[in-house]
């Protein structure tokens, strides 16, 4: 079955084009087939734990499947009438009634587990990033139309409230003429650079680690890698831009309708290596919005060799202890470990936290002007604010996808942002030429060398015409 689509084109650039809620069709009104989905989860202690609680309401888990077999057994004691695997290839293969899988591995595994599930005509849910290659993130989005299935991307600020007022706030002029966005991350939090080193040791007896390594090419286990510290090497991980570029971005990348940037630099990359991303880089994005023209974005991530934060400048008009306060006092005016602010001709939009959370205006005068009437609630709010598991579901049932909801068609180009700004980083001070259609950089052809990864595992290639 083939489900109706909506690009994710559409979705942004019709923002603001919505004056009433009650012009926006409820989609998930309709009356699907299902009333349990059958979910199999691939990756399922921490956050793949999350998924699972997230979608186990009302549904069924039928099959759990992870390569720690200490992992898969607490998962398994929480939903003892699942089937358990360590490789996804045979589950697949002996559960025959499986309706739709949540894929909550680390970065690089996502793409092949996704992938195999789409070649069985599978709903899928994949974390953020989808993956850690523009390739295989394309890849992604035409097996998913392929299929017909009903998809998304974990990003629960996606469902948040003040992810759509961030859009009304700024189609009703709350700060005039956008100019620039700023987006800051403390990220990394693991070993990135020079400390990101490989140290060779026998796996864990629990650990299937051949199966870890999923697609890419062999390799020996470290305890420098997994758990956790993956996300800061090349092969496995997207760095902090993937990371944390999803959450960051989405509000802004929402309400001003940026797709793709055309051009992106690197102004400052430090201590990237050949096999681990930077502890800390700052990249100019340059996007043409269709409603609000040229908008510059700027990302900053980690910190600076004398141990400070890369920070934006913050406008005169923010009131930098009001703007940042906290119960301890003399913490006011510290810049948040996550946020973005909009920049415009007569005020700032300023969020301090990783996700759209209570939104400010700056400066207090256009705030007060402004907020004595708000502009109405003229787009539509998820149905499960913090929870993209269940709403996935509740499309899976109705038999279409919400719009508004991080389906592939939105959540594949936000990916596809985050993963140039990581392209870029292997190019400082270079100014590439994206040309998003043809998934190349027109103007560097040494960058075109960091779209695909450059091995897979023999047994593992996938693509959208062998699915």
């Amino acid at each position: 079955m083939t489900y109706p689509r909506t690009s994710r084109r559409s979705f942004i650039t019709g923002i603001g084009a919505i004056t009433a809620s009650g012009m926006f069709p409820n989609l998930l009104l309709a009356q699907g087939a299902l009333k349990k989905v059958a979910i199999a989860g691939i990756g399922v202690d921490g956050k793949g734990e999350s998924d699972l609680s997230g979608v186990a309401a009302n549904n069924e888990i039928v099959a759990l499947c992870d390569v720690d077999r200490t992992r898969l057994a607490k998962s398994a004691a929480k939903y003892p009438n699942a089937k358990i695997f360590t490789d996804f290839r045979k589950m697949f293969d002996e559960v025959k009634g499986i309706d739709a899988v949540t894929i909550s591995t680390p970065d690089h595994a996502h793409y092949p587990a996704a992938m195999h599930a789409l070649h069985h005509g599978k709903h899928v849910f994949i974390q953020k990033p989808l993956t850690n290659t523009l390739w295989e993130n394309r890849q992604l989005h035409l097996g998913a139309r392929k299929k017909g299935v009903i998809t998304q991307m974990g990003n629960q600020g996606h469902t948040y409230e003040d992810n759509r007022t961030v859009a009304e706030w700024i189609a009703a002029g709350a700060i005039g003429k956008v100019k620039e966005v700023h987006v800051w991350t403390n990220r990394p939090i693991w070993p990135q650079g020079k400390s990101a080193i490989i140290k060779p040791e026998p796996a864990p007896e629990s650990l299937d680690w051949e199966r870890w390594l999923a697609a890419t090419p062999d390799a020996p286990y470290s305890p420098t890698i997994h758990p956790f510290k993956w996300r800061g090497f090349l092969e496995y991980g997207a760095g902090a831009f993937g990371d944390m570029g999803c959450h960051l971005l989405d509000a802004p990348c929402v309400a001003l309708g940026l797709v793709t940037p055309h051009h992106v630099t690197a102004s400052q990359v430090d201590d990237l290596t050949d096999i681990a991303w930077p502890t800390g880089s700052i990249v100019k994005m340059e996007f043409n919005s269709a409603k609000y023209g040229e908008i510059a974005l700027t990302w900053y991530e980690g910190k600076k060799p004398d141990n400070t934060p890369y920070l934006p400048e913050f406008p005169s008009g923010v009131n930098m202890n009001e703007a940042f306060a906290y119960k301890d006092e003399k913490k006011n005016g510290q810049v948040t470990p996550g946020g973005w602010m909009i920049i415009g001709s007569e005020g700032v939009i300023l969020n301090k936290s990783d996700q759209a959370k209570d939104p400010q205006l700056w400066p207090e005068k256009r705030r007060d002007e402004f907020l004595a009437k708000p502009p109405a609630k003229s787009l539509p709010r998820s149905r499960t604010p913090g929870n993209p598991q269940q709403e996935w579901t509740e499309c899976i049932k109705a038999g279409k996808e919400d719009p508004w909801m991080g389906h592939f068609d939105y959540s594949v180009p936000l990916t596809e942002v985050t993963l140039i700004g990581g392209l870029a980083m292997h190019f400082p001070g270079k100014r590439l030429e994206w040309d998003s259609k043809s998934l190349k950089v027109g103007n560097n052809e040494a960058a075109n060398a960091f779209i695909k990864r450059k091995q897979y595992r023999s047994g593992w290639e996938y693509s959208a015409d062998s699915i």
